[in-house]
């Protein structure tokens, strides 16, 4: 009896192993006449029993699971890419492991072949605005190459473009682990018989100036973009309320690279979003002496300086900005606003005064000095004039200085300037 079982035991898997067989060969059959579809169906029922199978039908079995989610991804099936990848690697580990690599070589190829399919599908998702869609096209493209880290980073940018920040900042920190730099050279000469300026390798550049269908070579250098990728992940740990790790990402960040004026700006933001303004002057002020010509760094140390009510600290930073760039239109606004607004503490302290003699005298003494301030204010604003004399920004602020001080001449100069 005991011997019977076992033989009905081994009659059921060799049936199982016959359908299996005949499965793999409708599949490959429904694949040949280009019927993916029905290939899918096949090898759906060949599944369940492929891990028992030998060596030599497993890789058939990946093969024609590969190529089958290939062709359904082209014609558009969700999730057909991951499939077809995830076959045809398990294909490539079982021929390794067995050392008969019939497959292989195709595969490897088909899989470069995907890759391209999967960048340029990529494309079209991101220029449709479909990020989701492009970042996980181009984050497969990267597991397919690992070698080409540029598929991680693209793949990171089109995550943070569809706010998909939990999935951007692993493409980030991914390209973190494997050092991920960016930088490079772009080789370029300008196409002979088009005029147009084409990018290419090296040496095929050198083979093209020789033969004289293209001239004029330029190297460009790629700056490195591990700052960059630093700021995209602390903006994103800040995006997600977590700023402890944001500011422990900036500390990495600088430690790597002291000089980089760039995420010293950036961590400055991102105090300035947290509400701490006096860390964020701190940081300005020390990105200033690193570019002591940026007029933008002055500027914005002046913006706080001012918010925060002093003055004459924000005065000295609007000064240095226009002594960099001296059209510089809002550096010469603010730096008019600056006296204006003392003035206007001025009338705060007028409008408390009463009528007693000591009162009068104090008013008038107040009011003499806010004229002056309105006036240094004016004079700013009517320099900035013969630069830019159609600047409505300009003459509206000085129409409102000029209406505020009582000046009707000037007040009805400004406002016929302005069309009014």
């Amino acid at each position: 009896m005991r011997t019977r079982i076992l033989m009905l035991v081994t009659m059921c898997f060799t049936l199982a192993g016959f359908a299996q067989k005949n499965e793999i060969k409708a599949a490959d059959k429904a694949l040949k006449g280009g019927d993916a579809a029905a290939a899918k169906t096949a090898l759906e029922g060949a599944a369940g029993a492929i891990s028992g199978a030998d060596a030599k039908l497993q890789a058939q079995y990946y093969y024609l699971k590969g190529k089958a989610y290939a062709d359904l991804a082209k014609k558009g099936e969700a999730n057909a890419y991951q499939e077809s990848v995830a076959a045809f690697q398990s294909l490539l580990e079982v021929e390794e492991k067995s050392g008969k690599k019939k497959y292989t070589d195709e595969v490897t190829q088909s899989m470069q072949a995907m890759t391209a399919d999967l960048v340029n599908a990529a494309v079209e998702d991101n220029a449709k605005k479909n990020f989701d869609a492009a970042a996980e096209k181009l984050y497969l493209s990267y597991k397919i190459s690992p070698k080409d880290t540029s598929y991680l980073y693209f793949a990171a940018n089109s995550a943070v473009q569809g706010g998909n920040y939990e999935s951007s900042l692993k493409y980030y920190n991914e390209l973190i682990e494997v050092g991920y730099d960016g930088s490079g050279t772009v080789y370029k000469a300008t196409n002979v018989a088009s005029g147009e300026v084409e990018e290419m390798d090296k040496t095929q550049r050198e083979l093209m100036i020789k033969a004289g269908t293209h001239s004029d070579p330029i190297d460009e250098t790629v700056p490195s973009k591990k700052s960059e990728i630093i700021k995209n992940v602390a903006l994103i740990y800040t995006q997600l309320g977590q700023n402890d790790k944001a500011i422990e990402a900036f500390k990495t960040a600088r430690a790597d690279n002291p000089d980089d004026v760039n995420l010293v700006l950036s961590e400055a933001n991102l105090y300035y979003t947290m509400g701490d303004k006096e860390k964020f002057k701190e940081l300005m002020a020390e990105a200033a002496t690193m570019a002591p010509d940026n007029a933008d760094l002055h500027y914005n140390i002046g913006v706080i300086a001012m918010e925060q009510g002093e003055l004459e600290e924000a005065r000295t930073a609007y000064l240095k900005a226009l002594e960099i760039d001296p059209n510089y239109t809002n550096a010469q606004l603010n730096l008019s606003t600056t006296y204006v607004n003392e003035g206007n503490g001025l009338i705060d302290e007028m409008n408390t005064l009463g009528n007693s003699r000591a009162d009068i005298a104090r008013y008038d003494e107040l009011k003499v000095k806010k004229d002056e301030l309105f006036q240094e204010g004016a004079k700013i604003l009517e320099d900035a004039l013969k630069a830019s004399p159609e600047n409505t920004s300009i003459l509206t602020q000085l129409k409102n200085i000029y209406g505020a001080m009582g000046d009707n001449d000037n007040f009805m100069r400004i406002k016929k300037l302005l069309g009014e």
